[in-house]
This record gives structure tokens, C-alpha cells and sequence, in this order.
């Protein structure tokens, strides 16, 4: 993986990815660092939810992740703690769901593991509707 980060003066930064897809970071209308991070923790973990419900996923009406997070108060303010609830509606098995959430956490949501290796806790739930 390769790409850029470039500051923008007023706009904040713009990141360009090797393969060519630009995004804000930090700017009036776009999130920061630590908040990029946070998302991209509760998206990895979705997305290795949706993929484990692949031949199940026309059962789904929707997946989300709602997160909370706490910082150390001093710096570097890393993350400490992020709770998880994960909302799932559809025909689908909640043992299922919560293994997979389960092995995502545990071995492929490389985001996370990066994350809990820091020292940060992470707690979750599961709410089917």
C-alpha cells in the first residue's frame, strides 16, 4: 500500500491512494485522524460480518455499527476503550452473526488488532431487530 497525504490551506488534507481514490481528512466538513480510525475499525468488522453472511445476505435488510470510544486524556490520547453495538435485521441466525463478529474481532479485522495490541479494551453487543 502506497499513497499521499497533501494539506489543502484552508480545505484541510486530501489522501490519494496508489490506485487513485482521493478522500478529505480533517477538514470543516471531514473527519479527523482519530476519527477516520474509529470508522475504519467498525467498518473492517462489518464487512467481515457481511461477508461470513454471503449466501445468507438477501435475508438481510441492514447491517450497522453504532460506536463509542474513549481517549487518554493526556497525549499521545490513543484510544482506551470502544464499545461496539452491532444491529443487524433480518432472517438470519443470531449465533451465527455473533460468531462471526466474534472471529472478526478475534483473527481478521486487521484494524482492530492493530487497535487492541495498542492496550485499548473492546467490549460488544448484539442487537437483532
Amino acid at each position: 500500500m502506497n499513497g499521499e497525504v497533501r494539506w489543502t490551506a484552508g480545505e484541510g488534507y486530501v489522501g490519494t491512494t496508489s490506485g487513485g481514490k482521493s478522500f478529505e481528512i480533517y477538514g470543516e466538513t471531514s473527519p479527523s485522524p482519530m476519527e477516520m480510525v474509529l470508522h475504519a475499525h467498525a467498518a473492517c468488522s462489518l464487512i467481515d460480518v457481511k461477508e461470513g453472511l454471503k449466501h445468507r445476505i438477501e435475508n438481510v435488510e441492514f447491517l450497522t455499527v453504532e460506536i463509542e470510544s474513549e481517549r487518554a486524556s493526556t497525549s499521545p490520547k490513543v484510544f482506551t476503550s470502544i464499545v461496539m453495538k452491532y444491529i443487524v435485521k433480518g432472517d438470519v441466525a443470531e449465533k451465527l452473526v455473533s460468531r462471526l463478529i466474534e472471529s472478526s474481532h478475534e483473527k481478521y479485522c486487521s484494524v482492530g488488532k492493530m487497535i487492541t495490541k495498542s492496550g485499548t479494551t473492546l467490549d460488544w453487543s448484539l442487537e437483532m431487530v
